[in-house]
């Protein structure tokens, strides 16, 4: 684990998360510094020791913290651990972390909300992808979310949406194709109606025109994409011609 400053204002928490016990897919947080000094946390994850000091020390043991933005449905664990050492800070969420976790002292702001996102909108933008299910009934299928952008410096916060695929640069030869990928279950998250994988479509092209000057892509199980060799939206044209027969096969299916 480690606590990698990207920018002045910008720091991201590499973790561990394990299924079943043995495979570590790796998860993630983000600390952000608002202008006049407070901060922000996108996410919640369980810290060991030394990350949790640092933490800390970079934020008055804590008390700097205004607020935890929990912006991933299905990342639900870790919140207990972090309202305990947080317990302070606005514990923001989406709908179903008020419902799995109905024990917690959530604020009554959603994140999914946009008039709860316009409270963050000075330093923030907000995404979350049209046409796909954002709370899925298969707890296996994370591709709804809330995407975030650190405006200030261009850094991406994202859990499952988008992911990097960090291989050995031998393997990447051999099996070459896009570093910055749509969740693999898309299938199962478009939405079933007609129209909606065009909604997908054009979602990613608005996020990436939008977005297009941002700089590094932190993703939850997978790892940081420094987008130095190209651009933002080059990296969701790709992705999006790799997801193309997902797409294609949705239409045929919904019309």
């Amino acid at each position: 684990m480690a606590i990698e400053h990207l920018a002045d204002n910008f720091w991201n928490i590499r973790g561990d998360f394990k299924i079943a016990h043995v495979i570590n897919i790796g998860t993630h947080m983000s600390l952000i510094r608002k202008p006049g000094g407070t901060f922000i946390l996108l996410d919640s994850y369980e810290l060991d020791r030394p990350d949790r000091e640092e933490l800390l020390a970079l934020t008055d043991g804590g008390a700097l913290i205004e607020a935890v933005l929990n912006v991933h449905p299905f990342h639900t664990i870790h919140c207990q651990y972090i309202q305990k050492m947080l317990p302070h800070a606005r514990l923001i969420g989406t709908r179903r972390h008020h419902e799995q976790a109905p024990n917690l002292d959530w604020d009554a702001d959603r994140i999914e909300d946009e008039a709860t996102q316009k409270q963050f909108s000075d330093i923030l933008d907000f995404s979350i992808p049209s046409g796909v299910d954002f709370i899925s009934d298969d707890d296996s299928v994370h591709v709804g979310s809330v995407i975030v952008r650190h405006r200030e410096s261009g850094i991406i916060h994202v859990d499952d949406t988008l992911m990097v695929i960090d291989l050995p640069a031998l393997v990447q030869k051999m099996v070459p194709g896009p570093k910055l990928r749509f969740h693999p279950k898309l299938a199962d998250g478009l939405e079933k109606r007609p129209g909606a994988a065009d909604d997908y479509i054009r979602w990613a092209k608005e996020l990436a025109r939008d977005w297009a000057d941002s700089s590094i892509v932190c993703a939850a199980h997978s790892g940081l994409l420094h987008l130095d060799d190209q651009d933002f939206p080059e990296a969701i044209s790709k992705a999006l011609k790799q997801a193309s027969c997902t797409l294609d096969d949705h239409r045929k299916s919904c019309g």
